[in-house]
């Protein structure tokens, strides 16, 4: 959650409410259980780590705003988390494709390019292990197990692929 509330933050700062937004909206149906709370807690954990600044901003008739801005430190981390090929949950990938778009830190395509290469090297480990695998393994199942989910995240990945590249 830190790296696409940075990510956001990349594009321009922006209170907690319009980066929860900004979240559920990319998230889709699964943003619905995005917990207020927890954006408000990671930002302040974003800024005690000096990964943010908060300034307070008046408003006409409304209690003051908390505006949060990415600092250098903060704009680093953003750059190493668009460069990690280490494979998460989809739903991680899917944030790091909208926020990488939304600010303009990279091509989504160029990321699941990327993406694709490393899941393409794993698919070929697991699959070598298959082989040196001895018949009757109790272990075969779960490498296979291991070889289908990399398949279906490929093939999940050329669908993403094919969305940015009609988005673009």
């Amino acid at each position: 959650m830190q790296d696409v509330v940075l990510a956001l933050l990349a594009k321009e700062p922006s209170h907690g409410y319009e980066l929860r937004s900004r979240l559920q909206e990319a998230l889709g149906p699964v943003g619905d259980a995005l917990n207020a709370g927890q954006v408000y807690v990671t930002l302040t954990r974003l800024e005690k780590a000096g990964l943010v600044t908060a300034e307070h901003v008046g408003q006409a008739h409304r209690p003051d705003r908390k505006v949060y801005a990415l600092t250098a430190e903060g704009r680093g981390r953003v750059d190493a988390w668009l460069a990690d090929l280490t494979w998460g949950k989809p739903s991680e990938f899917h944030l790091k494709l909208v926020a990488a778009a939304a600010a303009r830190l990279a091509d989504p395509v160029d990321l699941v390019e990327a993406q694709r290469g490393e899941l393409l090297r794993r698919l070929a480990e697991v699959q070598r292990a298959v082989l040196n695998e001895p018949d009757g393994s109790v272990a075969a199942p779960l490498i296979e197990g291991v070889a289908l989910r990399l398949e279906a995240d490929l093939r999940w990945l050329d669908a993403c692929a094919r969305y940015w590249e009609r988005k673009g």
